[in-house]
Formats: C-alpha cells, structure tokens, sequence
C-alpha cells in the first residue's frame, strides 16, 4: 500500500495504493478515513490514482462511497499542473513518485 499523506492542515490526500487498499477492506486506511470524517478532513484523490484503482465500480462499494463523500475531491489534471508536475519529477531525482500526489498535497 502507498501511503496517504495525512497533512498538518487536516487534508488527507490518498495514492492509488491507498485506494486499493481501501477496496480490501485495509483497517489502516479505514481508520484513516474514520479519524478525517470525525473531525471533518477534507480528503483528495488524484483522478490518475482513481483511474488507476478503479476497475470494477459497481463492486468496489468503499471505492465508490469514498468519491461520491461531500468531503472528498477528486482533482483532475490540468494543463498547468501537469507542467508543474514534469518539473517536480525532472527536479525530484527520484525513481518513482507520483508528483500528481505530491502537487494536491501541497
């Protein structure tokens, strides 16, 4: 499983492994998904991790529970943000990364 990030400012912004993770019922996730509703966290989701979750909506119940929440977003790709998201993976030096993630969560 990838690793939401929880974030300091009550966001919790979940990766695609999150999501699958969730799917299976996971108790860190789902714990974590408790602990944001009791006190109101916002929660986003990259549209490239749910494309990447998802294959079976009318199946995966919580999948599809957690995305139609009034307190979840799930953001698209936009054209400045995908710029943004190149340079940070030119910059990050890292082999993998999911910049997507990492822009929401900043």
């Amino acid at each position: 499983m990838g690793r939401p990030l929880a974030l300091p400012d009550g966001r919790v912004t979940l990766d695609a492994g999150a999501l699958i993770a969730l799917d299976r019922n996971d108790r860190r996730v789902v714990a974590l998904l408790v602990r944001a509703a009791q006190s109101g966290c916002r929660v986003t989701v990259p549209a490239s991790a749910l494309a990447q979750a998802v294959r079976h909506p009318e199946h995966q119940v919580r999948l599809s529970r957690l995305v139609r929440q009034p307190t979840t977003a799930v953001v698209a790709l936009d054209r400045v943000d995908a710029v943004n998201v190149g340079r940070l993976l030119a910059s990050s030096g890292l082999a993998r990364l999911d910049p997507h993630l990492v822009m929401l969560a900043l």
